[in-house]
């Protein structure tokens, strides 16, 4: 269970990472703002390709590596929670 909190913090730096490319994205344009909130891969490309800034490698970084992570962590602490909650082992 204390993967859970992990996640939530992984998934913060994720949210605040995406917020970063976001904002560069709807600045450039609208159609591209919007391409980016809502064509699932399009964050992709968009970030590999036409994100530009002096923090560029951190962004995507953490928008990737903790997003990744916070799946991960989620998915474990989740399996683990629902252990927990169905009791003791048969037999025991």
């Amino acid at each position: 269970m204390p993967l859970l909190p992990l996640a939530a913090v992984f998934a913060l730096v994720t949210l605040v990472c995406a917020v970063f490319l976001l904002l560069h994205a709807f600045r450039r344009s609208v159609g591209t703002g919007m391409m980016v909130l809502l064509i699932p891969f399009y964050v992709l490309f968009y970030a590999f390709s036409q994100f530009e800034h002096p923090r560029k490698n951190l962004i995507l970084a953490g928008f990737f590596g903790c997003s990744v992570l916070a799946a991960v962590c989620l998915g474990l602490g989740a399996h683990s929670l629902s252990a927990a909650m169905q009791g003791p082992p048969v037999g025991y």
